[in-house]
């Protein structure tokens, strides 16, 4: 059994996050505030979007309804959280000088979160966020001196055609660093020419440049800890923080909320069809214990 426990573990920690605005993001951000209560500090990493700035992104991020009853019982919990701007598509994530001077001395934990989800974003697109920018958080987690884990968030849909995934690493399709040097002199025109072919047997580009993301995971392998969640697909809470809560209409979710308006009636489907689905909120415990796991037993 493990010495400490986990919200010992956690205790007086630095944390550093991305994709803190998005879905899971949120929900990650609230269970550590609000079960980790003596961490240090939880570094979000928020790009300008939309004429906001970072800092009042940060305010809308407490806006929502899932952190309600955390600010009511400790409104000084918003202390806690620090806004590093930068951006994912940019050279060091577009972090300043001094932020990564900040990063590199404090942070013992990472939690890799970002991502696109769109299943029709171009393949150029796709890669730029899903495979490089995966690439350049791990060399930003590189240069943290008091790294301890870095935990990826990928998808159980990484490897098309494995019937049973086990816990262990994958070859993609292609070298991913092969990718991203062609991404550099191909056009927008031959590369959706290209599309098809690259992808298969992928139905989409998600699930192809993650796992081009993954085979950048094992070039990092024995500079530090590496943890790597699949979760499948991300469905409304069930318990935490709030039964039922979700903030998007993806997968499942747009289909029970077009039905229960009438705008569904019927849809082509198999009646021996799985659909693999996990809540938010156990996936989000499950990213916790994961990180923890891996710190502890290094």
């Amino acid at each position: 059994m493990p010495s400490i426990s986990v919200t010992e573990y956690y205790a007086g920690k630095s944390i550093f996050i991305t994709g803190a605005t998005g879905f899971m993001g949120k929900v990650l951000v609230e269970k550590l505030l609000r079960s980790c209560k003596d961490l240090k500090k939880i570094y979000i990493l928020v790009r300008k979007k939309k004429g906001q700035s970072a800092e009042s992104r940060l305010e809308t991020l407490f806006s929502c309804r899932i952190f309600e009853n955390l600010l009511k019982q400790n409104p000084k919990v918003v202390n806690k959280l620090r806004v590093i701007p930068g951006d994912i598509l940019e050279e060091g994530l577009g972090i300043s000088a001094a932020d990564m001077v900040e990063l590199e001395q404090e942070c013992q934990i990472v939690f890799n979160n970002a991502a696109c989800v769109s299943f029709k974003m171009p393949i150029r697109e796709a890669v730029n966020q899903n495979t490089i920018g995966v690439l350049r958080t791990l060399e930003i987690a590189e240069r943290m001196k008091k790294l301890e884990v870095f935990l990826h968030v990928s998808t159980a849909f990484c490897h098309d055609g494995i019937e049973v995934l086990e816990e262990k690493m994958y070859p993609s399709k292609h070298d991913p660093y092969r990718i991203i040097e062609s991404l550099k002199w191909m056009d927008d025109e031959l590369l959706a020419t290209c599309e098809p072919t690259l992808i298969k047997p992928y139905p989409n580009t998600y699930g192809y440049t993650k796992a081009l993301a993954e085979q950048i995971l094992t070039s990092f392998v024995g500079k530090f800890p590496i943890a790597v969640a699949r979760p499948s697909i991300v469905i409304p809470a069930l318990k935490e923080p709030m039964p039922g809560w979700v903030d998007n209409t993806n997968g499942p979710t747009g289909v029970i909320y077009a039905a229960s308006r009438g705008v569904l009636h019927t849809m082509h489907c198999s009646d021996s069809t799985k659909i693999d689905t996990i809540p938010v909120d156990v996936t989000i415990s499950g990213l916790i214990l994961l990180a923890y796991f891996t710190a502890i037993e290094r």
